[in-house]
């Protein structure tokens, strides 16, 4: 019985991360810099509802430096941006049509 209770919360937990991954929007910004050998991006961008952010100019950390190949200083993009491990990261990026 132990064994199932600890099995459902560890569902729970993994799906609640699940979840809360695919509630993040596209959101519109333009990319102001890019500092590859960094792996951070810096964009303009309008509000973030899944962050509760305001628009602003600000540096996010990308998931995958790969992500920022995509795309150069003054792109319009549509962009996904999360907090991983503590930071503000991009976790998706393409170019805005």
């Amino acid at each position: 019985m132990k064994k199932l209770a600890t099995l459902s919360f560890t569902i729970f937990v993994a799906s609640s991360a699940v979840a809360a991954a695919q509630t993040a929007l596209f959101v519109a910004g333009k990319v102001v810099k890019i500092d590859t050998s960094a792996g951070k991006v810096t964009i303009d961008h309008q509000k973030i509802p899944n962050l509760d952010m305001e628009p602003m100019t600000m540096v996010f950390r990308a998931a995958d430096p790969a992500l920022l190949k995509a795309v150069k200083a003054g792109d319009r993009i549509r962009f996904k941006a999360d907090t991983v491990n503590g930071q503000l990261t991009v976790t998706t990026i393409e170019k805005a049509k």
